[in-house]
């Protein structure tokens, strides 16, 4: 499995699972990204911080520290 941080511009992942816990857990599922949610990369800043994503239809940014918890296929 890969996270969402090694996804690539312009891909579309589903979420598998959130290994992140606590407050960086509860974050994630307050931006709506839950299992089985499809997650659209639209682009990342030239540092890697934040990755632009959409989700649901709307437009997040997220950072990537946490785009690490998420396992997506």
């Amino acid at each position: 499995m890969s996270t969402l941080k090694e996804t690539r511009i312009g891909q579309t992942v589903c979420v598998k699972k959130i290994t992140g816990a606590g407050a960086i857990k509860k974050r994630i599922m307050d931006m709506g990204i839950t299992k089985g949610t499809q997650v659209y990369v639209r682009k990342v800043a030239p540092l890697g911080d934040p990755i632009e994503i959409t989700v649901r239809g709307y437009e997040l940014s997220l950072r990537k520290a946490d785009a690490e918890q998420i396992e997506v296929e």
